[in-house]
């Protein structure tokens, strides 16, 4: 039997797949997905190794995209639209370029479909070398990441993923050496012979790299019928840092 993916439905009416970014969950897009489940039947989901979704080695691209097709199957719903933030958004990209058929429309938050040098590393050996045989607190854990990751938004990011197991000590709710172990995959970019030729959206923080002019012509091979929209003053955590503008924009095209 297929494992299927965790994942929470808000709302009624046109679907719209939320997909995260990575070492997210569900929770992250939580803030769009409030406002549109009052026009749309909002379906969020867990990628595989993160929130509380199953574990899996192996994150391909292809793969993590048959995952959400298979919650669509499982839903009895043929087509979607779908919005993903970073690693979601490749997720969503993917979909729409493996699964044209099943996508209406595509908004894709602060990320291009091409290969990205590795800059996750300092995170990653962080988030593995917390002992939790040591670590009662999540202030410990905390602490022991500081040595890793200066920013304490992004630790607070990372530590969402701790919960407290059984026996009463802390653990991932992701899988940090499934996910470790993907980590090449997941910096990949795409097959150049495949593109989709739906409506798509592009939206970019101001302040975020994450999509450059570079970009313009890879975006224009894969979406040929894209459009992009930038949201001065943000970063690459659009969606939180700038969620009214966000909402606006999203709301905004899919009510086209």
């Amino acid at each position: 039997m297929t494992k299927l993916l965790n994942y929470q439905i808000r709302g009624e009416g046109q679907p719209v797949i939320l997909i995260h970014g990575l070492f997210g969950s569900l929770e992250n897009l939580g803030m769009v997905a409030k406002p549109l489940s009052e026009d749309y039947m909002v379906v969020s989901v867990d990628v595989r190794n993160h929130g509380q979704s199953f574990h899996q080695l192996g994150m391909e691209y292809g793969e993590l995209a048959a995952d959400v097709i298979a919650v669509l199957d499982h839903l009895n719903i043929f087509q979607a639209d779908f919005l993903g933030h970073s690693m979601g958004g490749k997720i969503a990209m993917q979909i729409a370029l493996n699964f044209p058929d099943r996508v209406k429309r595509l908004i894709v938050a602060d990320i291009a479909p091409v290969a990205y040098p590795a800059h996750h590393q300092r995170i990653i050996e962080g988030l593995q070398s917390l002992d939790f045989n040591t670590i009662k607190s999540r202030k410990e854990a905390d602490e022991q990441l500081s040595a890793y990751v200066d920013e304490q938004g992004v630790r607070q990011f990372l530590l969402r993923n701790l919960k407290t197991t059984d026996d009463g000590k802390l653990a991932f709710k992701c899988h940090v050496d499934f996910i470790a172990n993907s980590y090449p995959q997941i910096m990949k970019a795409f097959d150049e012979s495949l593109s989709f030729e739906g409506d798509v959206l592009f939206i970019k923080g101001g302040n975020s790299n994450y999509i450059t002019q570079e970009h313009r012509d890879i975006i224009g091979q894969h979406f040929p019928n894209s459009s992009a929209k930038i949201i001065s003053g943000a970063g690459h955590w659009l969606h939180a840092e700038k969620t009214i503008a966000f909402n606006k924009i999203v709301k905004d095209f899919l009510n086209k």
